[in-house]
């Protein structure tokens, strides 16, 4: 696809029949690169670098890993995913609640050697990327779906406090402690004392130029230039020897390729860390990919998606990075900065590299409170009290689903919280379909239409007739509660009821045991002297119907039968 520029000015165009443009987006759309995009895409690589450098190092802090780490994985991440994107904003890079459950995890594990650290940090990423490739090859980009926009929306808000609870002390200059975010709170609170005045001075200004400075201008590296002004302050004021904790010297240069002494042993500690990991990469980049892309009116291909994070975190993997993903934040400061094509992604690549080769001696008197401030200014977009009060609106059972997501991590912390939101995603969409809404059908007066009475009391009944509807499958796991409730309906009508009529237009399929159900249901009236038939079935439903041989016991299945006229037969019936 040739990227379309901004104002609906260049059009999209569709990529080459081949095959290889498909994998491999770039050779559809850099054939026809116009030599308008490449200002917008070079100011928006520079932004992306200034914005990416201090974020990365304050991320890498968070991982437990040396600043360079973060710095790694937009240099490889990013330029790689360039080659494989569908999105053309999109930016990939180290996330701060992938950064903290490396941190969980991989600290226990290396025993204090910080070069086993690394490795398996790096070996996640690697498993990332297996296990996203896999995804891509099975085809798999759909079932990361069944994970609701509730529990996200408490996940992240749980994501956001626990990790604002690891990046709190560095703010006053204290040690901190460990455990779940309730735990870090009670040791923060107890070591207040030991407050270091100039650290907490630095962390507050940071805070404050961070926080105005990105509502002022949104569009601007302002974290840069609040990490330059922390650094010439420190420097000039010769603030190292009061107590102020600084990234030190970083090594120059980029590594050499390889993931490092790692074994088996290593693997499989790190593969629920690694699943986790795969989990809050594809949702956080698919939504911010497609947020994107809707307001830019293109499409993005989730599928490929997983195959271009696939590449990014075995980039990440060998190049000494660790796991990396969509993030929005970045995404959002490419977005906004003007890029056109991926190739905003290189370009920012290139100008981190250099920035590694050439100019690491300025970073190394950098205050770790201002890494902490760029971290807590992050994460303060994760909670959205808005967000909840909607959902409140919406549905209470879908808030109680996103606060047991939030106390989840809060409680066990963010993998094991991502994992219990997986869960309880997927037990939600089964409470769901296992208690469909049976709706007592009456008709719209003056029409043939027929819907939910109970939303619609006006509309027309028939005395003697009981029509319904189940608005979901019939499955095995919801036929009983399905066949409890119509007969809850039909014995508590107000006259007696001679004929129930089954509208299958809401149940695109049924099972064996949905179709055994109908049959039942149908003998347990015919045993109460009540006519059952079935109308407006789909193809596919009809089909199981007729393999079952229920469809005689319903008064035949066909396609021509509808609710209006067994509703005009049975009104001539004397």
């Amino acid at each position: 696809m040739i990227p379309p520029g901004t104002n609906g000015i260049d059009k999209p165009k569709p990529y080459s029949g081949r095959w290889i443009t498909t994998v491999l987006p770039v050779l559809g759309w850099l054939p026809g690169y116009r030599s308008a995009w490449l200002r917008p895409d070079l100011i928006a690589g520079l932004t992306l670098a200034a914005y990416a450098a201090p974020v990365g190092i304050a991320y890498s802090s968070l991982a437990g890993l040396p600043p360079e780490a973060g710095l790694y994985c937009f240099i490889f991440g990013g330029a790689i995913y360039a080659l494989f994107a569908s999105s053309r904003h999109l930016a990939i890079g180290p996330t701060a609640a992938i950064s903290l459950m490396v941190a969980s995890v991989v600290g226990s594990m290396s025993g204090g050697d910080a070069s086993l650290y690394a490795s398996i940090a790096a070996l996640t990423a690697g498993l990332v990327a297996v296990i996203c490739f896999l995804a891509w090859l099975l085809r798999l980009s759909t079932f990361v779906n069944f994970i609701s926009e509730s529990v996200l929306l408490g996940f992240k808000a749980g994501a956001a406090l626990s990790i604002a609870a690891t990046q709190l002390p560095k703010l006053f200059g204290l040690p901190g402690g460990s455990g779940h975010f309730f735990q870090r709170i009670l040791i923060l609170i107890r070591q207040l004392v030991d407050t270091n005045p100039t650290v907490l001075v630095i962390g507050v200004v940071s805070l404050a130029l961070l926080a105005f400075g990105e509502r002022l201008f949104p569009t601007r590296p302002v974290a840069l230039l609040v990490v330059m002004f922390a650094i010439a302050t420190v420097t000039l004021l010769g603030l190292a020897g009061d107590g102020v904790k600084l990234v030190g010297r970083m090594p120059g240069g980029l590594p050499r390729f390889g993931i490092g002494n790692v074994g088996m042993e290593h693997v499989e500690g790190v593969v629920e860390l690694a699943f986790a990991c795969f989990l809050l990469s594809y949702i956080e980049s698919i939504s911010a990919a497609r947020t994107l892309a809707q307001k830019h009116d293109y499409q993005v291909d989730p599928r490929q998606e997983l195959l271009g994070l696939a590449a990014a975190n075995l980039a990440a993997a060998v190049g000494h990075g660790y796991p990396v993903a969509g993030g929005l934040s970045q995404s959002a400061v490419n977005e906004e900065a003007g890029a056109r094509t991926p190739l905003s992604l290189i370009i920012a690549s290139a100008t981190l590299t250099i920035t590694l080769l050439f100019l690491t001696d300025l970073l190394r008197n950098l205050p770790e409170a201002v890494l902490a401030a760029i971290v807590l200014v992050a994460m303060s977009s994760f909670i959205n009290i808005s967000d909840f009060r909607r959902l409140w609106r919406i549905s209470r059972v879908e808030l109680v689903v996103a606060m047991v997501a939030f106390a989840a991590v809060l409680l066990l912390g963010i993998l094991k919280g991502v994992m219990f939101a997986a869960v309880a995603s997927i037990v939600f969409l089964l409470r769901l379909m296992a208690n469909p809404h049976v709706a007592p059908l009456g008709r719209i007066p003056g029409s043939v239409r027929f819907t939910d009475i109970t939303r619609h009391p006006d509309n027309e009944i028939f005395p003697g007739m009981f029509m319904f509807r189940v608005e979901a499958p019939l499955l095995y796991f919801n036929v009983e509660n399905i066949d409890k409730t119509v007969l809850g309906y039909v014995h508590t009508a107000t006259s007696p009821v001679r004929l129930v009529v089954c509208d299958l237009s809401t149940s695109p399929y049924i099972d064996a045991s949905g179709a055994r159900m109908l049959a039942r249901l149908q003998e347990q009236l015919e045993n109460e002297g009540i006519l059952f038939r079935v109308a407006d079935a789909h193809a596919e439903v009809r089909d199981i119907l007729r393999v079952m041989g229920v469809d005689q016991r319903l008064g035949g299945v066909s396609r021509r039968t509808s609710i209006p006229d067994i509703v005009n037969d049975f009104q001539g019936q004397p």
